[in-house]
């Protein structure tokens, strides 16, 4: 006499329902990663306008043929290779020569801000 083995039909969708109850609970944490992928995208493009400060300020330092002139925040944005993303803007502030300032970098698309700080050469 064979012997059968494996599931029976009520076993399966117990199965099923446990696998349907936890993806209805882990579900909403995996909704806003687009918002947080938006805002992680802000922040670098930030750090990348630093940076971009801090080497074009020292090779201006030793050399005014070298880097860009900075005098308002917009400017930043020509001293990163290539310039910012689109989609994204910076405030106008002036800046005043050998001063830092914090400059705002916003998203349009979401609409998020964030700063960063820009240091001013002749």
């Amino acid at each position: 006499m064979k012997r059968q083995s494996g599931f029976t039909l009520i076993e399966l969708i117990m199965v099923i329902i446990i696998l349907a109850i936890l993806a209805v609970t882990a579900m909403p944490k995996f909704v806003n990663f687009k918002e947080d992928a938006a805002r992680a995208a802000l922040a670098g493009v930030a750090g990348a306008l630093s940076s971009a400060n801090t080497v074009n300020y020292g090779a201006r330092s030793l050399n005014a043929a070298s880097g860009v002139p900075i005098a308002y925040c917009s400017e930043m944005a020509s001293a990163v290779e290539g310039g910012i993303p689109a989609g994204y803007t910076i405030t106008s502030a002036p800046i005043v020569a050998g001063s830092s300032v914090s400059c705002t970098l916003t998203s349009t698309a979401t609409a998020a801000t964030t700063t960063f700080m820009a240091t001013g050469i002749p």
